[in-house]
């Protein structure tokens, strides 16, 4: 794993080398034209690779350790993220979106997460993940309009028990805002039917069940 991780990192510089030793067994006459050709071979699968593939596969490990300075190098290695194919370029912007968001940079995660959204992901999770992040990034910045609309259509979809319950946490709030607590409380009792496990959200429960329980509704 760790072999595959430093082919990974280092494979556009691999890929250069490989073009280079090809250039010089075809013309400096230190090989044959078939050596040549393997190495020449190996450096269009490294460079397509570093180009349309991307690193994002080394991200997993700093992210579980919570190094978030590697992961954005990591992610800044990246030079042209156009050229990533699809579900890799939404993942891309997705981090991106995340990195921004816990910078509290709510209009630069917007920016990214709808990037994300218009790359779009044959994964119907991943899409309604996207649509549960521009949801509170938009009630961040107080667009309850946009921010229902975003969650709506992540309930639509297939997500995890743990984006649906921040979805509807989502809900109640935009629904307090319109002084509905009767639909306050529903989306209240099916955000906390998602029993997550996420101690942010168990907590907001909490905290929106005392005070819901003190307005009458």
């Amino acid at each position: 794993m760790k072999f595959y991780n430093l082919l990974i990192k280092y494979r556009l510089w691999a890929g250069i080398a490989s073009l280079v030793i090809g250039l010089l067994l075809q013309f400096a006459g230190l090989g044959d034209i078939w050596a040549a050709i393997i190495f020449y071979t190996l450096a269009v699968i490294a460079i397509f690779t570093h180009f349309f593939i991307g690193p994002l596969r080394l991200v997993q490990e700093p992210m579980e350790n919570g190094d978030v300075e590697t992961v954005v190098k990591i992610i800044d290695s990246i030079w042209f993220p156009k050229l990533l194919f699809k579900p890799i370029r939404s993942s891309y912007y997705t981090l991106k979106g995340n990195i921004a968001l816990a910078n509290k940079d709510f209009d630069l995660a917007e920016k990214h997460l709808k990037e994300s959204a218009k790359v779009g992901s044959k994964l119907a999770e991943n899409e309604g993940s996207t649509k549960v992040q521009l949801g509170m990034v938009s009630l961040q910045k107080g667009n309850f309009k946009d921010s229902e609309k975003y969650l709506r259509e992540a309930l639509r979809l297939t997500i995890d028990n743990e984006s649906k319950a921040m979805a509807l946490l989502g809900m109640v709030q935009i629904y307090m805002n319109k002084s509905d607590i009767r639909a306050s409380k529903d989306f209240l009792k099916r955000a906390k039917s998602c029993k997550s496990k996420n101690d942010q959200v168990v907590t907001q429960i909490k905290d929106l069940e005392k005070h819901l329980a003190r307005v009458p509704g």
